[in-house]
């Protein structure tokens, strides 16, 4: 087949949809299968080029303002002079049997799917973000941005099927999108597990405390870019209660700030010292990273269970996470077993739960193995790879 994969984030940039734009397209490129990148232009990288049997063409673009609506996130869209005709140009050319677009809001998921509705090529759309906010003035403006202008869009170009990640993004294209039951295909992220073998937990740590000067207390990890629907306040409130059991005790926050109230809480309330920031790391840093750490916090805010969180199993670690146990259609997360549920909101029991990681060396070490366990046996990549060729295969040949 020839598989157009659409997404205006794709690496070097950094993210989770990125990262599994890049993981599906090298796979479906693996598979034996002819594939285009569309994605759009980011920093230094280079607007063309050919890369693990893959062609990656990355249009012109812009970024919107840094801002509440934008989740303070570096949003990057192509929509400029002349993209529009570059990636029908691009797409006839091509002649691809399916599309694989990434981003229900993002420009280049609408033009490719304007020329996949007016040349009959089916087309099948992962949604990776919710338009949704803890902030409830933001939160109306993003559910009148979904209803319109997302909405109508998604009605006009009308893909031929969707993919919900999770439960709640389930819920969530039936209800804001009014897409039926039967054009939602529901299969979860995954993990590139090789990427966590044959970690070596000591020497990882050594290395961590040394890097970052961290002491020889435990590592809170807290992996992913800060944003208002990761804030990092919950984890905040908490550490006081935290340091009071260990006192040299560090949170390591691995991301882009781009919202800093939790900054400003640790301040007030006078752990800021124990909070360290390390801004962006490379993809390959992370599983030493992880590894090297005694906990990974950071989903806390009831808004899902993201790749950062998953990694951190993957590696063994063990994790505390403010989310329901069956999050995933695929496998129920036990309590106790392979990962600690919390309550959103509720830093008490937040801070309980981060304790009691670590003031038990063998409970932490069996969840952080059950939580390996549970990912090895449920969220492959590769696994998760195949089932979406093989929804790819069966739209091209509807």
């Amino acid at each position: 087949m020839r598989i157009v994969v659409v997404n205006n984030f794709f690496p070097p940039r950094v993210g989770g949809s990125a990262h599994v734009a890049d993981t599906l397209s090298r796979y479906y490129a693996e598979q034996g299968h002819e594939v285009l990148v569309i994605a759009a232009g980011y920093r230094k990288a280079p607007a063309e080029e050919v890369r693990d049997g893959i062609r990656i063409v990355r249009l012109p673009s812009w970024t919107l303002p840094e801002s509440r609506f934008s989740f303070n996130f570096d949003i990057t869209f192509a929509l400029r002079w002349g993209n529009r005709k570059r990636v029908f140009r691009l797409l006839d050319e091509f002649r691809p049997d399916v599309i694989h677009q990434h981003g229900q809001f993002f420009d280049l998921t609408w033009q490719s799917g304007l020329w996949a509705r007016s040349r009959r090529i089916p087309s099948l759309l992962t949604l990776h973000t919710r338009l949704q906010s803890p902030m409830r003035f933001s939160h109306l403006v993003m559910r009148l941005l979904d209803a319109l202008v997302v909405r109508p869009v998604l009605a006009h170009i009308r893909p031929t099927s969707v993919v919900a990640i999770d439960r709640i993004f389930h819920h969530y294209i039936r209800r804001r999108y009014a897409i039926p039951a039967e054009r939602i295909e529901q299969v979860p992220v995954g993990v590139e597990l090789h990427r966590f073998e044959e970690l070596d937990r000591e020497a990882e740590r050594a290395a961590l405390r040394a890097r970052f000067d961290l002491g020889d207390g435990p590592v809170i990890a807290s992996l992913g870019h800060v944003i208002p629907v990761r804030d990092r306040v919950a984890l905040v409130e908490a550490l006081p209660r935290v340091l009071a059991s260990h006192p040299d005790a560090k949170v390591l926050v691995v991301g882009g700030v781009y919202y800093r109230a939790f900054l400003e809480r640790a301040r007030r309330l006078g752990v800021l010292h124990a909070v360290v920031c390390t801004g962006a790391l490379p993809k390959s840093d992370i599983p030493g990273l992880l590894a090297g750490s005694d906990v990974e916090v950071h989903d806390l805010q009831g808004f899902g269970i993201g790749i950062a969180s998953l990694e951190a199993m993957a590696a063994g670690t063990p994790t505390v996470l403010a989310e329901r146990a069956d999050y995933f259609s695929c496998a129920r997360i036990a309590n106790g077993e392979e990962t600690l549920l919390v309550t959103p909101g509720d830093t008490d029991e937040l801070a309980a739960s981060i304790n009691q990681l670590l003031d038990d060396p063998d409970l932490a070490s069996d969840i952080g193995a059950a939580g390996r366990k549970w990912v090895h046996n449920n969220l492959d990549m590769p696994r998760i790879c195949a089932a979406n060729l093989d929804i790819l295969r069966r739209l091209a040949v509807e």
